[in-house]
Order: structure tokens, then sequence, then C-alpha cells
């Protein structure tokens, strides 16, 4: 068997529960542990869900070093554990941001170097710069922002932001946790010789995912339509929602994680962009129009011209380098996104919609 235990972290989250089920699947002689403070609101759902398919699901915090006693054996750790807000500590304190991270991420390394287990790092695409992101040139459309056939930032092309974009500004609080986390991963594999492989994610949606206005807007966007007395706006860049992103399907990233996995003799030290590509992009606007033409609804959405701290014009993900590797592309387009958060949410409206409209 390759994988003996594999722990997942955060792993009753969105991400996190969705890899441990089809693992599960690919691998069903492996022991998969989930571990999770189930400090996001909707956590709690996917439990059931992981118990009955054999998933153990223990209640830990990757903050304290104490929730990793109970993993003496390892032989992979799926690090998924993250508090994902752009807006982490802008409020408040960056306390819980920090220690989550960053310190969940040393936890997890110390477990690693006394297991001599392998990492999968789920890091993410907010580790670019903000400023940088905003420099990037760009055309705009009826509906969207698209990638100007010029560019002017090295590892900007008309495919994306690559792994080479300049990393050497300010990048919100969520972003530099992560980075400092890739750095410390590097640290840790050139003195003990730890095994990992790092991607940085664009936006994943699906269904199972509680989306909320800082993390989680394809589902957040579906929900305000199926649940349509709450509000949405268009916020920033003029409030015309022409903002854009790229959208990742889940079974898309266990498409390329199964590669990774794999592949990992060869693969370790690597860092990958994997995201959704220019062919799987959309701005709000055109968000919008998938949901009310899956829904049959068209709501009232406000306009708020003025852009937020850390708000991001344009991201798309080059997903040029692991694609030569592995041939892996994204396949699932944002309407079979869409059109599965829709049929998720439909089908349980009755556990989902306290939390969709609380």
């Amino acid at each position: 068997m390759k994988y003996r235990h594999i722990l997942i972290t955060g792993g009753c989250g969105f991400v996190g529960s969705s890899l441990a089920l089809l693992l599960k699947t690919k691998y069903p002689q492996s022991r998969i542990t989930a571990l999770d403070n189930f400090s996001r609101k909707g956590s709690e759902l996917n439990k059931p869900r992981l118990v009955e398919a054999g998933i153990e699901c223990l209640t830990g915090d990757v903050r304290y070093a104490e929730a990793f006693v109970p993993f003496d054996s390892v032989d992979l750790i799926i690090d998924c554990a993250a508090e994902p807000s752009v807006l982490a500590g802008k409020d408040g304190s960056p306390l819980y941001a920090l220690e989550t991270n960053l310190w969940g991420t040393v936890n997890v390394l110390e477990l690693a170097r006394h297991t001599n287990a392998s990492i999968l790092f789920l890091s993410t695409s907010r580790v670019y710069p903000v400023n940088e992101l905003n420099e990037i040139m760009v055309t705009e459309t009826d509906t969207r922002f698209e990638i100007a056939p010029e560019q002017t930032i090295f590892g900007m092309s008309e495919r994306g932001v690559s792994e080479s974009f300049p990393l050497g500004a300010a990048r919100t609080l969520y972003g530099t946790t992560k980075l400092s986390s890739e750095m410390l991963i590097a640290e840790y594999a050139l003195l003990y010789g730890t095994r990992a492989i790092i991607n940085r994610c664009g936006v994943i949606a699906g269904p199972w995912q509680f989306g909320k206005v800082d993390q989680g807007v394809a589902v957040l966007w579906m929900a305000r339509h199926v649940f349509p007395d709450q509000k949405l706006s268009y916020i920033g860049w003029g409030g015309t929602g022409k903002q854009v992103r790229d959208f990742l399907h889940p079974d898309d990233l266990f498409d390329a994680v199964s590669y990774q996995l794999e592949h990992f003799d060869t693969l370790a030290g690597s860092t990958f962009n994997l995201g959704g590509g220019v062919s799987h992009s959309a701005s709000l606007q055109e968000l919008t129009q998938i949901c009310e033409k899956i829904t049959g609804q068209s709501i009232t959405i406000d306009s708020v011209p003025e852009t937020r701290w850390g708000d991001v014009r344009l991201y798309i993900s080059d997903n040029t380098r692991f694609e030569e590797i592995s041939g892996w592309k994204p396949k699932r387009s944002i309407e079979t996104i869409m059109r599965n958060i829709h049929t998720w949410l439909v089908a349980n409206q009755k556990i989902v919609a306290p939390i969709f409209t609380a």
C-alpha cells in the first residue's frame, strides 16, 4: 500500500473533506484521518459524510502541538488547515490567522520530521503581492477585465500569473502567512530532508463549501440566488462586477493531487500554480449571468464603487509548469461548477439555509 496513513489537517473543511472522500475512493485500504477544530461555520456538516465513508474525524487545533500527539505514524500529511480570509486581521487581532496559518505549519513540519511523513501543502494565489497584481495590464469589455496582450511584469502573460511572478511586496496577512509557510517548508527540506510539494491554488469552488464575502465567492453568489432575501454587491473597481477570477472544481484539484501523490519522489521540492486558468475564469458580472440562467432568479445587486483594502482586479493562474509535467488540465467548466453547487444547495436546503441566511 502506497500510503498507509494519511492525515488531512482542516479535514472537515471544504477542500479537506473533498480530498478526503476522493482519497478514500482511490486508496480504500489506507487509514485516512481528518483533523479539524470546526471553527468554520458549516464544517460540522461534513463530519457525518466522512465518518460514513470510513474516515476518522478528530477534533484538534493545528495551533497547538498537543493536537498532533495521537499521530505517531503518518506517511502523508495534506495540510489544508487555514484561516483563509483575505480580510483576516484588518479590523482586529491578527493572532488567529498567524497562529493557524504559520504556527500550524510549524506543527505539521515537526510531525513530518518525527514521522518521516511527506507533506502536500495547499498554499494560495494570495502569496502574490496585491499592488503588483493590480498593475497587470488589462483591457475592458462589456462584462469583464481581460489580460492585455502586452505585459510589463516578469512572470505575467496572456496565460495568467506564473510561479515566477515577483513576491517582494505586501500581499495581505493571509497571503503573507502562507508564503512564510512555504519558506519554512523549504528550510525543513534543506535541514531535515522533509519531502514536500506546494500548490498555490486559485479559487476552488464546489458543493459543501460555505462561502462568505471574503472567501468562497462562487458558492455565496449561487446561495444568494437560491435564498434571495440576502444582499449581494459588486464591490470595488467602479462597482461594475468586472473583476475576474479563475475557478477550480475540487475534482479537478484532486486529479492534480492524485498525479502528485503517484509521482511524489520526482516532484518533491516543487511549487506549482493550480487554478482554472483563462478558460475557466469569470467576472462577478458573468457569474451573475450563470446563476440567473441556472436558477431562473434575477436579483438586485448593489454597486459599491470604492475598492476595498486587499482587493485584486484580476487573478488567473498560469498552470503551464504543472501541465507540461503531468498533462493535467482542468476539465469542469464554471457552469458545471455552479450547477453542482446549485444542485447541492437545493437538495440540502434545510441544513444549509440557516448558514447562508444568518
